[in-house]
């Protein structure tokens, strides 16, 4: 199942759009931001239904 969640960036503050596979489970991945190209991590707690999205630079 995808939903969509709107974050925005750690490093410039612009406000990004994220499709979210929940059917995956719990997931870590890196994605760079589309203004300022920084990575970005994403923590995505889900257990299918309900879902949580954390977004945070490498250093934190």
């Amino acid at each position: 199942m995808l939903e969509t969640e709107y974050y925005s960036c750690p490093y410039c503050g612009e406000e990004s759009e994220a499709v979210l596979d929940l059917s995956g489970g719990d997931q870590t991945y890196i994605e760079d931001c589309p203004v300022c190209c920084r990575p970005i991590v994403f923590t995505l707690q889900t257990d299918g239904q309900e879902w949580m999205l954390d977004v945070h630079t490498e250093n934190e």
